[in-house]
């Protein structure tokens, strides 16, 4: 069973910093790229940051470039979003998630993934 395990989530005020984490269980976490997404209240579910399985390319919503970085670790099955200067408008539920190697489908894109975590909330004071 697929298993993505995100923590780090919180609550923190504006111009702060958060780190998340994801953990993979269940899946060969070489043979997937691996990305974030969030979902405010009321709001569409929105592609944050992708990477590549060996993290040679990198990809990054339009609203945090600049602020936010991706990387993984494939010895421990675990990829991280560094967010920095966080802003009200961050704050979403943030899903970790695996897209296969060879997908026909692009990575920033709900129906490109093919395991999703349960997410992690982080909340951002004004």
């Amino acid at each position: 069973q697929v298993q993505l395990v995100e923590s780090g989530g919180g609550l923190v005020q504006a111009g702060e910093s958060l780190r998340l984490s994801c953990v993979a269980a269940g899946l060969t976490f070489t043979n997937y790229h691996m990305a974030w997404f969030r979902q405010a209240p009321g709001h569409e579910r929105e592609f944050v940051a992708g990477l590549s399985i060996n993290s040679d390319k990198t990809f990054y919503g339009d609203s945090v470039k600049g602020r936010f970085a991706i990387s993984r670790d494939n010895a421990k099955s675990t990829v991280t979003l560094e967010m920095n200067n966080l802003q009200p408008e961050d704050a979403a539920v943030y899903y970790c998630a695996a897209q296969v190697d060879g997908s026909a489908y692009p990575m920033n894109r709900d129906y490109g993934i093919d395991y999703w975590g349960k997410g992690t909330l982080v909340t951002v004071s004004s």
